[in-house]
């Protein structure tokens, strides 16, 4: 029987490089469509932290890149508050958002480091 499972990983120039690329991709799609819906357009904190979830979605898919399984769902939920609140969807006051992904990238990355040489033993 062949064991399918992969082990986490620590962050490496490569998964950096493919986080940056993937991310890049994403951004360009999302801007696309906000030429058409507003919410998304290229500046704005909505498309820039969906593209960075993508980015370390599929990062963690392809590296098990140990801060993106964090950082992933981090970006995503600051991500669609912001594309929410622009729409108009959702009252909420935005100014909570960026400190929670900040403080969340932040304890993600302290959490790879204190497990680095656990991860690669």
């Amino acid at each position: 029987m062949v064991d399918t499972t992969r082990q986490t990983c620590c962050s490496s120039p490569a998964a950096m490089c493919y986080w940056f690329a993937v991310s890049l991709v994403a951004w360009g799609v999302l801007s696309a469509v906000g030429i058409y819906w507003h919410p998304l357009h290229a500046s704005s904190a909505a498309t820039i932290l969906i593209a960075a979830s993508i980015g370390c979605f599929a990062n963690w898919r392809r590296n098990r890149t140990f801060h993106c399984g964090i950082t992933g769902p981090i970006f995503l939920i600051g991500g669609l508050a912001f594309l929410l609140a622009n729409a108009g969807l959702l009252r909420l006051s935005t100014s909570w958002v960026w400190p929670f992904v900040l403080v969340g990238t932040g304890v993600a990355f302290l959490l790879e480091w204190r497990h680095a040489g656990t991860l690669k033993a």
